[in-house]
C-alpha cells in the first residue's frame, strides 16, 4: 500500500517537473523577412553623358554672327553648354588680325577662322593657335559659296569652259574665294588670261553689277545667292563641289591654354557637336527646323525666317571632321602664289583629338 502511494507521488512530481521545464524553455520568435531593393548608384547627369563641371566656367568665343557659328548658337540656346556648367559669351573682333593674337594669348578661348593667306601667315609667323573642328564647307550639290551668272548669260554660258572671255566678280585673291576661283579655272581648262578677273570686295555690290551686265558671273555667297535669284538678278551656275568637293572654308580654332584644360575643352566640344547635330537634323532631315531657324534668326544677320527655307546652308560636319588635306592644299596654293612667309607645322597646328574624344562620349552621328 505504502509502495503504491509512494509510486503515485513520484509520478506526480515527475509530471510537475516536466511542466516547469516546458515553462522555462526559451521561446523562438521568427522575425518577418523584409526584402530591400538594391540602391541604384547610377546618377543621371543633365547631359546624359559627362557630369557637369564642379566649378562653373565661362568660355569666350570670338564670333560675329556668321551662319557658320550655328553650333555655338544652338548649343547655347538649347542648354547643352549649361548641362556641363559652362557659360558662353561672344566677342566680336573687327578682323582676324586682332582676333588671332587674342586667341593665342588666351584672352579668347574659341574662334572661327576662314581660310586666307593672312590666316596662314599669322600661324607661320608664330601665332600659336589650334585648328580643331569643321566650321564650314559646301554640301554636295547645294553649295552655299558658289558661282552665279547673270540672266543675260543663261543662253551663252552652258559649261565652265564657257567662262572664257567673261568678266567674273570675285571678292578677294589669296583667300578661300581666290582658291575656289583658281580651282574652277583648272576644272574648266582655262588660264587666268582666258577670263577677266574683276575684284569686288563687297558681295552685295555683285548683285547690282551682274544685273547691270558690268560683270557676267560672280563667286557669291548665301543668302545673297537666294536673294539674287528671287529678284531675277542671276541664276546659280553649277556647284562648287563639281570641281572642289572638299573645300574647307572655315574652321573652329582654339587657344593652346584652352586645349590644356581637358575637362573643360571636352565638355565644350561635346556641347558644340550636339548643337551641330541639331542643325543637321533641322536642315537636312527636316527635324525641329522651325526651332533651329528661330535660333539662327536670333543670332545671325539673316532675320527673314522664310528666306532660311530657301538658302543653301553652310555644311557643318556633325562629327566635327575637317578636310585636313584640303587645308594643306590651300596653304600650298597661297605659298605658290608667293604670299606666305614661313612654314607651318600642321601636325601641331591641326589637332583633331578633341573632336574624336567628344564623339567617343556622345557617339557617332549617322
Amino acid at each position: 500500500m505504502k509502495k503504491g502511494i509512494l509510486y503515485g507521488w513520484m509520478m506526480i512530481l515527475a509530471a510537475a517537473l516536466l511542466v516547469m521545464g516546458a515553462c522555462t524553455k526559451k521561446e523562438v520568435v521568427t522575425e518577418p523577412v523584409i526584402e530591400t531593393k538594391p540602391v541604384d548608384t547610377v546618377v543621371e547627369t543633365p547631359s546624359g553623358d559627362l557630369e557637369p563641371l564642379e566649378t562653373r566656367v565661362k568660355i569666350l568665343i570670338a564670333e560675329d554672327g556668321a551662319a557658320s557659328g550655328a553650333g555655338f548658337y544652338i548649343a547655347k540656346e538649347k542648354g547643352y553648354f549649361e548641362d556641363y556648367n559652362i557659360e558662353v559669351d561672344f566677342a566680336d573682333f573687327a578682323n582676324s588680325d586682332d582676333m588671332l593674337p587674342a586667341l593665342a594669348a588666351g584672352e579668347v578661348d574659341i574662334a572661327g577662322g576662314v581660310s586666307t593667306a593672312s590666316f596662314f601667315n599669322a600661324i607661320a609667323q608664330g601665332i600659336d593657335v589650334r585648328i580643331i573642328a569643321d566650321k564650314g564647307h559646301n554640301m554636295p550639290g547645294k553649295s552655299y559659296f558658289s558661282f552665279v551668272i547673270g540672266n543675260h548669260m543663261v543662253d551663252e554660258i552652258k559649261e565652265y569652259a564657257d567662262f572664257r572671255g567673261k568678266k567674273i566678280g570675285v571678292s578677294s585673291r589669296n583667300s578661300i574665294d581666290g582658291y575656289i576661283y583658281e580651282e574652277m579655272l583648272k576644272h574648266a581648262g582655262l588660264t587666268e588670261e582666258d577670263v577677266e578677273y574683276v575684284h569686288m570686295a563687297d558681295f552685295g555690290s555683285m548683285l547690282g553689277a551682274i544685273d547691270a551686265g558690268t560683270i557676267d558671273a560672280a563667286l557669291s555667297i548665301e543668302p545673297l545667292i537666294a536673294q539674287g535669284i528671287a529678284n531675277k538678278f542671276h541664276v546659280r551656275f553649277g556647284d562648287t563641289t563639281d570641281f572642289a568637293p572638299e573645300s574647307q572654308i572655315a574652321m573652329v580654332l582654339a587657344s593652346p591654354k584652352f586645349m590644356e584644360q581637358d575637362d573643360i575643352s571636352l565638355r565644350f566640344m561635346a556641347a558644340y557637336l550636339k548643337g551641330v547635330r541639331d542643325y543637321n537634323d533641322a536642315f537636312f532631315k527636316d527635324i525641329g527646323k522651325d526651332e533651329i531657324i528661330d535660333i539662327m534668326v536670333m543670332h545671325t544677320a539673316l532675320k527673314d525666317h522664310e528666306l532660311w527655307e530657301r538658302v543653301f546652308v553652310t555644311g557643318l560636319d556633325p562629327n566635327g571632321k575637317m578636310f585636313v588635306e584640303d587645308i594643306k592644299k590651300q596653304y600650298g596654293t597661297y605659298k605658290a602664289n608667293g604670299v606666305i612667309l614661313g612654314d607651318i607645322d600642321f601636325d601641331k597646328a591641326v589637332d583633331t583629338s578633341l573632336t574624336e574624344e567628344a564623339v567617343e562620349v556622345i557617339g557617332v552621328y549617322e
